[in-house]
């Protein structure tokens, strides 16, 4: 079953690419056809690449790994956080932080240094410091936070990048090239589609067609997610119950021992009474 269609994506106007003078030759592939100057994208082609990367995608989410959402574009960034948000997968929509993948341990120092302000405000440290000082940390809180509050709990490289726009991105996925992780994109007509793993052919600056493509890409990885719970419930309901049947083998034999004691007092005290019953007798 695909996880959208058709008409959906027609109606957000996914199909819609650039003018023809701007096109990248290498997306033609995806291209259906021209009109009025304009390049129409195969939505039959898109559906079928989408339900391609969201299959992928879940099953990314199923094995526990992380996957990085980037798009600075404004038409994008609430909707990539909202989705992204729901989902609990760390995202980028302000500014690349150059190196962010290729110098990862230098962006997880600048995100510690949040924590480390964060906890010297707790504390009261600061208190003593000027009020101009204050402000100065504070300001300095407020732009660690607006670049990367949003990966604060990215402990490692991601395993996929979830792209929009990747002329505009293309820092980060260069980045993610070599650094060998798969890069999941939604490729307008003015793009180019090479160094892309997973290839979404669509319209990158409508709102309402990567609303569409987001919200069905994020249902694939949240089903991911959900399975992932499930199976790990069920293998720790297996390993109790391969736990609780020793114990229960131990309990049972206890329970028996007592028993098997008890019988050679029961077979004394008989002997006992039959000599007492001789000793009278003569």
């Amino acid at each position: 079953m695909a996880r959208t269609d058709f008409d959906t994506l027609l109606q957000a106007g996914a199909h819609f690419g650039h003018m023809k003078r701007k096109w990248n030759p290498a997306m033609a592939p995806y291209i259906f056809m021209e009109r009025n100057g304009i390049h129409i994208i195969d939505l039959n082609k898109t559906v079928k690449m989408l339900d391609e990367a969201a299959d992928a995608l879940k099953q990314i989410a199923k094995s526990g790994k992380r996957i990085l959402f980037v798009s600075t574009k404004k038409q994008a960034k609430e909707i990539v956080a909202e989705k992204a948000e729901a989902i609990g997968m760390p995202y980028v929509i302000e500014r690349w932080p150059g190196g962010m993948l290729t110098n990862f341990p230098t962006i997880r120092k600048a995100v510690k240094k949040m924590a480390n302000i964060d906890k010297l405000i707790a504390d009261g440290t600061y208190d003593k410091l000027s009020k101009r000082e204050n402000l100065q940390i504070q300001r300095k809180r407020a732009k660690l936070e607006k670049n990367l509050g949003s990966i604060a709990d990215l402990t490692r490289l991601p395993s996929a990048l979830f792209v929009i726009d990747v002329a505009k991105e293309h820092i980060a996925v260069a980045e993610a090239n070599r650094l060998g992780i798969p890069v999941f994109a939604i490729v307008d007509t003015n793009s180019n589609p090479n160094d892309i793993d997973f290839v979404i052919p669509a319209n990158d600056d409508s709102s309402k067609a990567i609303e569409v493509i987001l919200g069905a890409v994020c249902n694939a990885i949240k089903e991911g997610l959900d399975e992932r719970k499930v199976e790990k419930a069920d293998q720790d309901a297996a390993a109790d119950k391969k736990e609780g049947a020793p114990k229960a083998k131990a309990a049972k034999k206890a329970e028996a021992e007592p028993v098997e004691k008890e019988a050679p007092k029961a077979e004394a005290e008989s002997a006992e009474e039959d000599a007492s019953d001789v000793k009278e007798a003569e």
